[in-house]
């Protein structure tokens, strides 16, 4: 018997769905106008300088990988815990140490923590890796700036200091000289002091030094250490609305910045909306009998499988470039034809899978397709349908099993390559052990180029999947043992990705677990999520595993940053399976800002996680209340004897232009809004009586209108005109 992950089960008629998710679901019951004073304006402007921080910290080594837990002690560099130095590192910085040949004690030992600071899990913010690798670290030439997550052990000027032991001692291999800031430095293979290159200690720490500051680290001579802020207490609840009534997988905000954005099916449409506006008593406005782009007469669709993922190229306004991820059945599509995951490459043998309900071993594919608008208007911004013609066939690839294959697809906010998401191929506890296995694309992250077309010689030479390059910084594109598409493995089953819109470096994921653990991780370059070594914390013991075992030793494991129990959300039904969101970044609720928002797939949950300190990667969560707004432009509708909003399911999140966040649930679209519209109390919100905007049951009754703080002071600082 294996599991089937209900959150899959994601038709459109909810029917189905039901049908669909019972024998995983008994399966996991059974294992458990506005009036503003002259002073509310300055007191508004004032304030709104505490609010707005940009921060883009986050632990990461130099080579962009994860920070992990050392499993041997260092004889040379004194960093323990969660660092970015192995034995060989550390061994390493010892013999470059050692060749320096500094004869001063004071001077050498300032030198020796230059040198280790590459052992700092902020190594990568420390040395500068997004302008080019630096020679050392940013060394610490201010006081601590009062917004500052560092401790305050930086406040100590460490570039004067350096400079005043070391500025007249002879280096050999010195790494000051000016040739060495950036990434083609060379090493200087001559003693030499400071003093050479340097004509002053101001000209030494403009180069070298800098501040900590909100979002950036400096150095001060050892492990970097940040400030535990006193914990905010979770948000009272969180307040929606309804304003659709359509089942949708994905919402995706219009490229070209507007009000729109495109929402798609399960059973293979896509469609163009137009966002109301908050307050205006208006729905989501789509026409359901003309879809953007239908292709449902090549997809197979059923509770595990259709139209998965869409993603907008970030130059769509120009080149009307977009992608589908969808799954097909190679008995019903002469176009579902691909190379079967399960194979020699692997050590697997699909005669020996078994029938899989009735359908054969790699019957169904994984494909990602390239559509486009080009040619249906005058600009692709203006195209309201596409042309359902393939344009280019990116990617397929056969599914052992009919369960976890994600499917979601992403472009990488700095990077501009599409991310794909996909789960362990299905049947319980992973037998094969194909999310550890490099030569496996199962369980993995990938990470492709579509920009680039490959040569029939690079598709052959690299066994790639279709038409992509892979990005020469893929963590293993030059690993003739691994899979140069993957950026991340061990993962399960990965329902529902994104990126921080104000820390693009911050991509997380939520991956569904198998029995206990249902789990958020922080994705970085190379990072092993653990399954199924582990499930979450835990470690997991397979009932079946033809295709052998990975040790703990052998596995370097990232564990999750957020995640619940099965027993969480019901304690006799357990839960179901999580669906991933997005930090929030909307101005609607300022107390939901910079938390990461996240659900059960039973739609009775909602967490909210807050890092704490700032930029450390760890989280804390907390369940949140939920409700619905009682002037929701479509009333909602509740679960008996309960005051919890009826969503049936929850099958994803989206986020539009404006930053605001929906809950794609069976029975609707659900926008968060204001927190007091539920009667919430939010201590940031700024709460002012107008009369009413949208419809009410009484013209002569009176409203509130709820201006959240940020939003208010952009309208009254920036511009007059400005329109929201």
């Amino acid at each position: 018997m294996y599991s089937v992950d209900p959150y899959t089960c994601c038709g459109v008629m909810i029917q189905t769905v039901k049908m669909g998710c019972a024998g995983e679901v008994a399966w996991k019951n059974w294992r458990m106008g506005v009036r503003i004073t002259m002073a509310d304006t300055l007191f508004i402007g004032f304030l709104i300088l505490l609010l707005v921080r940009v921060s883009s910290a986050l632990p990461l080594c130099t080579d962009s990988r994860a920070p992990l837990t050392s499993k041997a002690s260092l004889s040379f560099c004194p960093y323990n815990g969660t660092i970015c130095c192995n034995t060989k590192h550390d061994s390493d910085l010892q013999k470059q140490f050692e060749s320096m040949n500094v004869s001063d004690p004071s001077c050498a030992s300032l030198l020796k923590q230059i040198l280790c600071a590459k052992c700092d899990q902020f190594s990568a913010e420390l040395f500068d890796i997004k302008s080019g690798a630096r020679p050392i670290p940013v060394l610490c030439n201010s006081t601590v700036l009062m917004n500052s997550s560092q401790s305050n052990e930086a406040a100590q000027n460490y570039c004067s200091k350096l400079w005043r032991t070391c500025e007249n001692i002879s280096v050999w291999n010195s790494p000051f000289a000016p040739s060495l800031q950036g990434p083609r430095a060379t090493v200087n293979s001559t003693p030499s002091k400071i003093t050479d290159f340097w004509q002053s200690e101001k000209d030494f720490c403009n180069a070298f030094g800098g501040a900590s500051s909100d979002g950036h680290v400096c150095f001060e001579g050892g492990q970097i250490s940040l400030n535990m802020t006193q914990a905010e207490p979770p948000p009272q609840g969180l307040c929606v609305e309804k304003i659709g009534n359509g089942s949708y997988l994905n919402m995706v905000a219009h490229p070209d910045g507007s009000n729109r954005v495109f929402v798609s099916s399960q059973d293979g449409k896509i469609w163009l909306a137009t966002v109301p506006k908050v307050r205006s008593g208006s729905t989501l406005e789509l026409d359901v009998s003309s879809p953007f782009l239908d292709i449902s007469d090549i997809l197979h669709f059923d509770a595990q499988f259709g139209l998965m993922g869409l993603a907008f190229h970030p130059n769509f306004v120009n080149n009307g470039r977009f992608f589908v991820s969808f799954n097909c059945d190679k008995t019903q599509w002469s176009g579902c034809v691909g190379r079967c995951s399960c194979n020699s490459d692997v050590n697997c043998d699909p005669t020996k899978l078994g029938s899989d309900g009735g359908s054969a071993p790699c019957q169904y594919h994984s494909v990602i397709v390239e559509y486009t608008a080009n040619g249906t208007s005058t600009t692709p911004s203006q195209a309201t349908t596409a042309n359902p013609s393939e344009m280019r066939r990116i990617f397929t690839m056969g599914l052992p099993y009919t369960s976890h294959h994600g499917g979601q697809i992403l472009f990488g906010p700095e990077d501009g390559y599409l991310y794909f998401m996909m789960g362990d191929g299905g049947n319980r506890g992973d037998p094969f052990n194909f999310a550890q296995n490099k030569m496996s694309l199962l369980g993995k992250i990938m990470r492709l180029d579509v920009d680039k077309m490959p040569s029939a010689t690079e598709i052959d030479d690299l066994r790639l999947w279709g038409n992509y390059s892979i990005p020469k910084d893929n963590p293993f594109s030059q690993d003739n043992k691994s899979q140069p598409e993957i950026w991340a493995l061990g993962l399960r089953n990965p329902w529902r990705c994104s990126f921080d819109l104000e820390r693009p470096s911050y991509f997380v994921c939520a991956d569904v677990g198998q029995e206990f653990y249902e789990e958020v991780d922080l994705i970085t370059k190379g990072g092993n999520y653990g399954w199924r070594v582990y499930e979450g914390y835990g470690l997991f013991t397979p009932i079946w595993s033809p295709g052998g075992n990975t040790s703990t030793r052998s596995i370097n494991a990232i564990f999750p940053v957020m995640g619940y129990n099965h027993s969480a959300v019901n304690i006799h039904e357990g839960s179901a399976s999580i669906i991933g969101g997005y930090f929030y970044r909307s101005t609607s609720d300022p107390c939901m800002n910079g938390r990461y928002l996240y659900a059960d797939l039973y739609a009775g949950a909602l967490w909210a996680g807050l890092e704490n300190p700032t930029d450390s990667g760890n989280f804390n969560s907390a369940l949140i209340p939920f409700n619905c707004a009682s002037d929701s432009p479509i009333p909602c509708t509740y679960v008996p004897a309960s005051t919890l909003p009826a969503l049936n399911y929850i099958f994803s999140f989206g986020e539009d232009n404006s930053k605001d966040l929906y809950l794609l649930a069976a029975n609707g679209v659900y926008r968060v809004v204001a927190p007091s519209r539920c009667n919430y109390t939010c201590s940031k919100e700024v709460v002012t009586p107008v009369g009413s905007l949208a419809p009410s049951p009484s013209p002569s009754s009176a409203h509130l209108l709820f201006v959240p703080l940020k939003k208010l002071c952009l309208l009254l600082l920036v511009s007059p005109l400005l329109l929201w």
